[in-house]
């Protein structure tokens, strides 16, 4: 909660090849819940007026200054455009209302970035630049790579790349040191393995590398670290952007943060194209879902106990977080395996998250 970590355990190996135990110390790849972390790097220069929310995300990346919807495809793969109506805004990136996604969960990306000569997850901003998008700006949800832009962004505002932005404003002050996208020959020899879930339903270690030295510092899905390290950053949000002595956000912005902010759009399930990395997921089926400025909303008590209004995301490894501001608790469970929401573990996710209600009522 607000005042410190009330549980912490590990179970299991951290690498089935190797016999070694998981524990709070295990540094893993947090994947796309570096998401919120670059979100709040985002709003901290909102807040200092170095970007706007609503102006076009193109006065800060020129690249994006005339965006092109696709419409089809012609027989060589490559995508039939036209004028994207309205700008892409910093909201809309944050939202991932921007027309952006992932080749995990829509199939018409990967033929198009074959055609196109683009990376399967683009790196730069002449890269972003040439990646059509799937609808008009702030007419539906999807979920993008589109805080990859964000991180983009703040280091183009900020004048840092993105790396020491995080450590000088987010992880050093809050003393998430084991946190960063490059890991240390210590925390690499701390890390988890990424493992894959087998027919018979075993799990196997496999050859996924994340965290190398020259590592890319994606805004969307980069960082490592430890779940104390994790909590350290929960524990702020929870405290209404202050923890200690470190003040990262004003207690307006973090409430900002966690309103609905796509209006009458909903968010909606990921439909996996990739079983293997992905399966399905949908953490509220049934649910109104919305999203505020960079996590899921859900808008009714889950089956779990989690209050209208809790916050939460997840990484591809099967590492997963939530925030529930009502009760004042927040949370996070971390493996290293694929595919996303394997159900096994989602059920784990999902009596953990009892336990911790029932603990606190």
């Amino acid at each position: 909660d607000a005042n410190g970590t009330f549980y912490e355990a590990g179970f299991g190996r951290r690498d089935l090849a190797a016999e070694i135990a998981m524990d709070p110390a295990s540094v893993v790849w947090f994947a796309s819940m570096t998401k919120i972390i670059t979100s709040v790097a985002a709003m901290q220069l909102v807040e200092q007026g170095l970007l706007s929310l609503d102006g076009p995300i193109a006065d800060i990346l020129p690249g994006l200054a005339n965006p092109q919807v696709m419409i089809g495809t012609q027989a060589d793969g490559h995508p039939i455009l036209r004028p994207a109506r309205g700008s892409i805004t910093l909201r809309q990136l944050l939202t991932h209302t921007a027309g952006f996604g992932y080749d995990l969960w829509n199939k018409e990306i990967a033929p198009v970035f074959k055609a196109l000569g683009l990376p399967r997850v683009p790196d730069t901003a002449a890269q972003h630049a040439r990646i059509p998008l799937l609808f008009d700006p702030g007419t539906q949800w999807n979920y993008s790579i589109a805080t990859d832009l964000v991180g983009q962004a703040v280091a183009t505002a900020s004048g840092l790349d993105l790396a020491a932005y995080l450590e000088n404003h987010i992880l050093g002050p809050l003393g998430m040191k084991d946190c960063g996208f490059a890991m240390a020959p210590d925390q690499a020899a701390r890390k988890a393995r990424v493992h894959a879930r087998q027919p018979d339903g075993s799990l196997a270690p496999i050859n996924f590398m994340t965290g190398a030295p020259d590592a890319p510092a994606r805004g969307g899905g980069g960082l490592h670290g430890t779940g104390r390290d994790y909590m350290r950053f929960l524990r702020m949000m929870l405290n209404g952007g202050s923890l200690d002595s470190a003040a990262i956000l004003r207690p307006d912005t973090v409430a900002e943060m966690g309103r609905n902010q796509i209006g009458t759009v909903n968010g909606k399930g990921l439909r996996s194209v990739a079983p293997s990395s992905s399966a399905d997921a949908d953490f509220f089926p049934g649910m109104v879902q919305k999203w505020g400025l960079g996590f899921l909303i859900n808008t009714e008590r889950s089956a779990a106990g989690r209050s209208p209004g809790g916050l939460c995301w997840a990484g591809l490894g099967n590492t997963y977080y939530w925030i529930d501001p009502v009760r004042g608790v927040a949370g996070v469970l971390l493996t290293q395996s694929l595919p996303f929401a394997d159900p096994r573990v989602l059920d784990v996710l999902w009596a953990f998250e009892r336990a911790i209600y029932a603990a606190v009522d």
